[in-house]
């Protein structure tokens, strides 16, 4: 990191198409990692390319994802040497972007790409630590509102890091980039905003009534 707090642009960093909409500044980039719940992580088995949806969470500058410790992809991060080359996304969708013409249909969008190499967690003190993030991720609060994992639990339970080193962000905001010779065209143009919401909690069946809401789902 420079003290400009700005990630260092790479060949893998800097897109192809639309270079004005990415950004390597970092308070960005954690603001899209920080509102996410699902990252897609790619990898190589097999000389094929795989890619798994798998909740995420991030402490500073490392992102952890966890999986079964009988796992191969885990098994080959747990390598110290090499470990496991990955690319992880999250991307969010603000608004669907209706043109005139349908080359210019788009969506609003904010997205983050990182590139590295994923390493298993060894230190107990660190997998708890990564395991509480990923709790907290989902539902700020509720690592200390659960039973942690037990012994038997973190034994098939393997976590990986990934550190933020090679990462960009990418957002496209705005209306429809109609041509002009399309804008008397007669067809509706602009944007259908998508907006996130949570529903009222659901108790489950056997929830004794005396435990009440807690304050961080009312607060969601």
């Amino acid at each position: 990191m420079s003290e400009t707090t700005a990630y260092t642009p790479t060949g893998r960093t800097v897109p192809t198409r639309a270079r004005e909409r990415a950004s390597y500044d970092q308070d960005l980039v954690h603001a899209i990692l920080d509102e996410g719940y699902v990252c897609h992580l790619g990898f190589v088995r097999d000389g094929a390319p795989v890619v798994l949806p798998t909740l995420y969470g991030r402490v500073g500058e490392r992102l952890y994802v966890h999986g079964s410790s009988g796992s191969r992809p885990l098994r080959m991060a747990g390598q110290a040497d090499p470990g496991l080359p990955v690319c992880l996304t999250v991307t969010h969708v603000d608004g669907l972007v209706l043109a005139r013409s349908a080359f210019h249909h788009s969506i609003n969008y904010r997205s983050v790409v990182v590139h590295g190499i994923a390493h298993q967690v060894l230190d107990e003190e660190e997998r708890r630590t990564a395991l509480d993030a990923l709790v907290d991720h989902v539902v700020p609060g509720r690592s200390h509102d659960s039973r942690p994992a037990n012994a038997k639990e973190l034994a098939a339970t393997a976590v990986l890091f990934l550190d933020l080193n090679e990462v960009s962000a990418k957002v496209r905001s705005g209306g429809p980039n109609d041509e002009p010779e399309d804008e008397t065209l007669p067809y509706w143009t602009g944007v259908v905003p998508l907006v996130r919401g949570y529903g009222v909690p659901i108790p489950a069946d056997d929830l004794d009534p005396a435990v009440r809401l807690p304050d961080y789902l009312t607060t969601l």
